[in-house]
């Protein structure tokens, strides 16, 4: 089951220097009780490490449902999860579930910095991601970020890594990274729980490991059960 999505603008905003940015994770971030770690700061459950937080520690004014075009697998190895990292390939098609917080530019550098392992002090330079949809800040994970167009004139932008998706090695994920992964594209209420399931489990780096019956159990024992 799919409601109606906001659906996403491909061309680029006019406005290279946005106050706002829809933030779209694609990962366990699509939960709100995950993301506020990222936000306030703190450790969500299930998690290893401890977040400082952003500058501003002010939820999203909104959060929506949106699907972006491209495929989204499973890679490297997580210290704070013990699993593979959701990673988004925009090449490929196909579609991606995902959940668009709208934040301010400011809250997305300290986010994307957080995940780069990196001081969350410093506003990022979006004028090349917004000119030509992609800015490679580095080689590591989460260091290239990507713009997929525009949702009421406000960038729709995310992060992932710089290889393509067939470049690198697919590794499971946890139990409690695809706990709230698929229970934050569960709650943001475009999608039933059959229909997360089966989008979760037929992920790369998911598949062979991860049923969706296994995914639907696990949604009827996490956060965000409904």
């Amino acid at each position: 089951m799919v409601k109606a999505l906001p659906g996403i603008d491909p061309a680029p905003p006019l406005d290279r220097h946005p106050e706002r940015v829809w933030y779209t994770s694609y990962g366990s971030n699509t939960h709100l009780e995950r993301l506020a770690a990222y936000i306030k700061g703190g450790r969500p459950p299930g998690a290893a490490r401890e977040y400082p937080g952003c500058r501003d520690p002010a939820m999203p004014a909104r959060s929506i449902p949106v699907e972006l075009t491209g495929a989204m697998y499973f890679a490297t190895r997580s210290p704070v999860w013990g699993g593979g990292r959701a990673f988004y390939d925009p090449q490929p098609d196909g579609r991606v579930l995902a959940r668009a917080h709208l934040v301010t530019s400011g809250q997305f550098a300290d986010i994307a910095a957080q995940e780069m392992y990196r001081a969350p002090d410093v506003d990022l330079d979006l004028e090349e991601v917004l000119t030509r949809r992609r800015a490679v800040l580095g080689e590591g994970r989460y260091e290239t970020l990507v713009c997929a167009g525009q949702v009421e004139g406000m960038p729709v932008l995310t992060f992932t890594a710089s290889w393509a998706m067939n470049d690198v090695r697919w590794v499971p994920p946890s139990a409690a990274y695809v706990r709230f992964l698929a229970a934050g594209l569960l709650s943001a209420g475009a999608w039933d729980r059959a229909a997360v399931a089966s989008y979760v489990a037929a992920c790369p780096g998911a598949t062979g490991h991860w049923s969706a019956e296994d995914i639907a159990a696990l949604l009827g024992t996490g956060p965000g059960r409904r």
